[in-house]
């Protein structure tokens, strides 16, 4: 089988298209939490804090001068970072669980009972006709 054939089958498979449907899914998942967490959840945390803003709140390892800029660890930032991953990985927790809890009621589903042995089958077409006639 040719490269270009075998990767087109590769390409066209139904997990390749999900997984890129998740990925894109995803992004913008992403983005609705960073806004989530930036916007709707710090401000009030900070405000509880007595008004810090977390996005500013950064450890000077070297002042500015006039030739370069401040270096500093932006430890407010990476805070509202843990709390988005957080946030994330709890929907997505959330998201699993609840594809388990499916998986697992049709896995319980009570199948159908199997179909009597073909003898038995036979012995009670007997049975029927004999009724029948009688």
């Amino acid at each position: 089988m040719g490269m270009i054939k075998e990767f087109q089958e590769f390409a066209v498979k139904g997990n390749v298209v999900d997984m890129a449907v998740g990925i894109i899914i995803g992004g913008a998942f992403g983005t609705i939490v960073k806004s989530l967490v930036n916007d709707i959840i710090m401000p009030p945390v900070g405000l509880l804090m007595g008004g810090i803003d977390f996005s500013q709140i950064v450890v000077t390892l070297k002042e500015a001068t006039a030739e370069a800029e401040a270096v500093t660890m932006n430890v407010g930032l990476f805070i509202n970072n843990i709390i988005s991953f957080l946030i994330v990985a709890w929907a997505v927790f959330m998201l699993v669980k609840g594809m388990n809890s499916l998986k697992k009621k049709a896995d319980e589903a009570p199948a159908e009972p199997p179909a009597p042995p073909r003898s038995e089958a036979l012995l009670e077409e007997i049975r029927d006709a004999l009724r029948a006639r009688a």
